[in-house]
């Protein structure tokens, strides 16, 4: 699940279920044990709304309500950065959001020349960049998930940070991730954002978790890249949290925020900080 905190939930749903076609899925407010579980005591009360894709996957986005952060800037500072959500047609996609109010960062191209996985960038309504990838190439051979609806599921987070080995060695050691090796090539919409050139090469990693699709992208964010603004208490604008499923917290190895307790029902859900700042949330899936 990819928690996104935004000003107004309600214009940031709306956005989501014109645009993406996600399905409101309830609403509610945050409860106190839920925000000093993340460490952000003043996001008690807060509304949330709860979306899921058309087609039903369970990898859901969560909306957060917070108060305006004016000093964010999408792409420019450490922490969540990104949402990437697999589609099928990624040039249908950007020709009907040329007729619309979403804001294209990044227009539809392959990753490299030949590759059949190609992408464009969109920003969300709270300032989140939104990947929408398509592949085209032979499904058995990748590790992509497998779609159903024309926009479906989030199927990797992007984490940017200062230190990438530091983020890669502390993913791929506290929740035992593979990996899928480390890249350096341009990335127009980092370039852009930081104000460097075009021809800027940017190193980036990717690690793989246990279900078939799900992945981490690691982006190391160089100067002026600076830890992200907000609100005393509140969590940070843009892609605030990443929610993992896990088989038990009690195999995790790492530092809570606060004890692992009963957060969503009778389910156990505990947070920790990573190297970049970010809130990792941890919940407990015993249905395998």
């Amino acid at each position: 699940m990819a928690t996104v905190a935004v000003a107004d939930v309600s214009q940031a749903a709306l956005w989501y279920s014109t645009w993406l076609s996600y399905v409101p899925r309830g609403r509610g407010k945050i409860s106190k044990d839920l925000a000093l579980a993340w460490g952000m005591p003043a996001m008690a009360g807060r509304e949330q709304i709860l979306l899921q894709p058309e087609s039903e996957a369970d990898v859901f986005v969560r909306l957060i309500n917070i108060d305006a952060v004016p000093d964010y800037v999408p792409l420019r500072s450490y922490g969540w950065s990104a949402i990437e959500i697999a589609v099928q047609d990624v040039d249908a996609l950007e020709a009907a959001f040329e007729k619309s109010d979403v804001r294209i960062i990044g227009r539809a191209a392959a990753l490299a020349p030949g590759s059949p996985i190609r992408a464009m960038q969109v920003v969300g309504p709270g300032g989140e960049v939104v990947y929408l990838t398509s592949h085209t190439g032979d499904r058995a051979a990748s590790n992509h998930p497998e779609i159903t609806t024309p926009i479906d599921r989030p199927f990797i987070m992007v984490l940017a940070g200062p230190d990438l080995a530091a983020m890669k060695t502390f993913y791929r050691d506290t929740f035992l991730l593979g990996d899928q090796g480390d890249f350096s090539l341009p990335v127009q919409v980092l370039s852009d954002a930081l104000g460097l050139a075009n021809s800027h090469v940017f190193t980036l990693s990717v690690l793989v978790m246990a279900e078939r699709g799900n992945k981490l992208e690691f982006d190391g964010l160089p100067r002026p890249g600076t830890v992200r603004p907000r609100n005393p208490g509140q969590l940070p604008p843009g892609v605030a949290i990443t929610s993992f499923s896990v088989a038990s917290l009690d195999d995790i190895a790492a530092p809570f925020i606060a004890p692992p307790r009963a957060l969503y029902g009778s389910t156990r859900a505990a947070s920790l900080i990573g190297p970049a700042g970010e809130i990792i949330e941890l919940i407990e899936d015993r249905r395998g």
